[in-house]
């Protein structure tokens, strides 16, 4: 029981040791203990502060990242629809100069038939003609193919002319 109940003499020095401890712990431990709790402290406290300044910093950075975003995405817009425009503006002015090319020389295929057609008439005209004059010839001999012949048609043309 001895250890339950503590003796008079050993509560003094256990008081006297406590109350040194204390003292020197006071004059020589206290300061420096609480000045360096103050300053973790005051180091948390600025780690808190500079991290919620950096959070609205990171909001902020994040809000102009989209306004910039959204900015590009117009402007990118905006120049896929001038691509376009120019696009189909060059195509239908290749397609104008096409069709305008196609009726010059639709106007020259045209010409070239109409000069083709009409010198091959002439040329079928010529032929026709030398065709006709052999053809003429031919008779005619055949008719005059005997003197009696010949005397009744010179008779007969004389007469003709006799009449006029």
């Amino acid at each position: 029981m001895e250890l339950v109940t503590p003796d008079l003499g050993l509560l003094f020095w256990t008081g006297l040791v406590f109350l040194c401890l204390l003292f020197l712990l006071v004059k020589f431990a206290w300061k420096p203990i609480l000045g360096a709790v103050n300053a973790r402290e005051e180091n948390i406290a600025n780690a808190l502060e500079l991290a919620e300044k950096t959070k609205e910093e990171m909001k902020a950075l994040q809000a102009q990242n989209e306004n910039l975003l959204k900015e590009a995405r117009a402007e990118r817009d905006s120049m896929i629809k001038d691509a376009k425009e120019v696009a189909s503006k060059m195509i239908e002015d290749a397609k104008g100069t096409a069709k305008v090319e196609a009726e010059k020389q639709m106007t020259a295929a045209r010409e070239a038939i109409q000069s083709e057609k009409a010198g091959a008439i002439a040329e079928l005209k010529t032929q026709m003609a030398a065709f006709s004059i052999e053809i003429a010839e031919k008779i005619v001999r055949q008719e005059l193919s005997s003197d009696d012949k010949q005397k009744a048609l010179a008779d007969k043309l004389v007469e003709d002319i006799n009449m006029n």
